[in-house]
């Protein structure tokens, strides 16, 4: 007779990684939010087998909103999410565009693009929108940025 079955995770938990894509103006920083459906995030995505978690933000980040350019003046840095929904885990980098507008590029797997809106927000306005899993990011971002 067989001993206790052990349940097995058919599937890693999924890793991505992305970038909190930061604009200042007159008013201060400003920071790039997405939304697909009801949630709002920074642009991510996972990362692919032998891509590192950098190279994927910086792809993801340009393939959701057609920024090619960011200045990178943090460097490496990062900040991870806690493990949430099945113990998927988000990476952000910090960097630097001087564009005012993006476009939402049509996803080839998609059809149609993988957000339905984006804005430019202030550090308050991210806050509201924001789920809390990305609270500490933002925490992290506004450190970075404001040092």
């Amino acid at each position: 007779m067989p001993g206790p079955q052990t349940p097995v995770d058919p599937q890693p938990p999924a890793f991505s990684a992305g970038v909190v894509v930061a604009r200042r103006d007159s008013s201060g920083w400003r920071l790039l939010v997405l939304r697909a459906y009801r949630n709002w995030d920074f642009p991510k995505g996972r990362v692919e087998p032998g891509e590192t978690p950098f190279d994927a933000a910086i792809r993801e980040t340009a393939e959701e909103t057609g920024i090619g350019d960011l200045a990178l003046r943090w460097g490496e840095g990062y900040c991870e999410t806690e493990p949430y929904r099945q113990g998927k885990v988000a990476r952000y980098y910090l960097a630097e565009t001087t564009r005012t507008s993006i476009t939402l590029p049509v996803s080839p797997e998609l059809g149609r693009p993988e957000h339905d809106e984006w804005r430019w927000v202030d550090f308050d306005e991210a806050e509201r929108l924001l789920p809390p899993r990305l609270q500490p990011i933002l925490a992290w971002a506004r450190k970075q940025l404001e040092a």
